[in-house]
């Protein structure tokens, strides 16, 4: 038996059967700029991508979905860091809308890829706040690995210098990270 419903409409009708109507409104109320809001948590969107498995398209797809929260969270979950050249990295950092977005892609595809400490460095040149916030995400799982401490210090002592409270307190963990390593050689 074939289904009704293309692969988005499967997908949106299982967002609706898991959706959290609290959180949604809730994340509506602190201003969210998503049009469409299920509410669904991290541990439900695993779940989802799980049966998904890897698909650039549909990633694609649901990455073009900009008016739904969940879509954009959805797609760095079915991509893989090499489906992205760097001008396609910094395109696609360019588009996130929103920082728990700029979050998922860079835990679940800029954080594997062996030039992302030189991509947190571009971003951090940025002057838009949301970009140089993704660079500070992106930046704390590779100090001391494959970001030089001192090079992540400077990133986040020149964040904090910009006083911006969308990056503010992300750049000090950097900082307090980066000391970290530091003090420990």
């Amino acid at each position: 038996m074939t289904s009704q419903f293309n692969k988005m409409q499967t997908l949106k009708r299982r967002f609706f059967a898991m959706r959290n109507g609290l959180l949604a409104d809730q994340m509506r109320r602190a201003g969210s700029k998503f049009r469409i809001i299920f509410g669904l948590n991290v541990i439900q969107l695993n779940e989802i991508a799980a049966d998904y498995g890897h698909d650039r398209e549909f990633a694609r797809t649901l990455w073009e979905n900009t008016a739904t929260r969940e879509s954009m969270l959805l797609a760095p979950m079915l991509w893989r860091p090499e489906d992205f050249t760097r001008d396609e990295v910094m395109a696609l950092c360019s588009s996130i809308p929103e920082p728990e977005v700029a979050d998922m892609v860079c835990h679940r595809l800029l954080k594997n890829r062996d030039d992302a400490a030189d991509i947190a460095t571009l971003l951090t040149a940025s002057e838009q706040p949301l970009l140089r916030y993704t660079a500070m995400r992106l930046s704390l799982p590779l100090i001391g690995n494959r970001l030089p401490a001192e090079t992540a210090l400077a990133m986040a002592d020149a964040e904090l210098a910009a006083q911006n409270p969308l990056t503010a307190s992300l750049a000090a963990m950097v900082k307090s990270e980066a000391e970290f390593f530091l003090d420990e050689e």
